[in-house]
């Protein structure tokens, strides 16, 4: 059903774009989208989707404060300024994996959530 609501989204803002019938058909497509952007479930789901993503944003900065730490630690290890580098890459490129690991856990929730919040949203939950 989540691939069914974002085909639907999709094609209204396709058609918004892509619309020939002018200025005026524009304004009433707008309209539409307003009352039902403004009615008290839509802006319900919206309110659940923001925390989560906040809760999941938060776990990004920890994240990179670590590596941040483990680079440092690393180019502050005994040995010739050369090991010191060599180390310091090394834990780099461990510490990108993690971000980059940790960033996409995140993105996918968030994507999870707001998949969750339409489905309620159009009534198409668990479907």
């Amino acid at each position: 059903m989540r691939g069914k609501a974002g085909l639907v989204i999709g094609l209204a803002i396709g058609y918004v774009l892509g619309t020939r019938a002018g200025r005026e058909r524009y304004e009433q497509i707008k309209a539409q989208w307003l009352k039902v952007w403004n009615l008290d479930p839509v802006q319900e789901q919206v309110g659940k989707v923001k925390d989560f993503a906040k809760s999941q944003a938060m776990a990004l900065p920890s994240t990179l404060w670590d590596a941040g730490v483990k680079v440092v630690q690393a180019a502050g290890s005994k040995g010739t300024p050369g090991q010191k580098l060599d180390a310091a890459i090394k834990v780099g490129k461990d510490s990108q994996d993690d971000v980059g690991r940790a960033a996409q856990t995140s993105a996918r929730a968030v994507k999870d959530a707001v998949d969750d919040a339409i489905d309620d949203a159009t009534g198409q939950g668990g479907a």
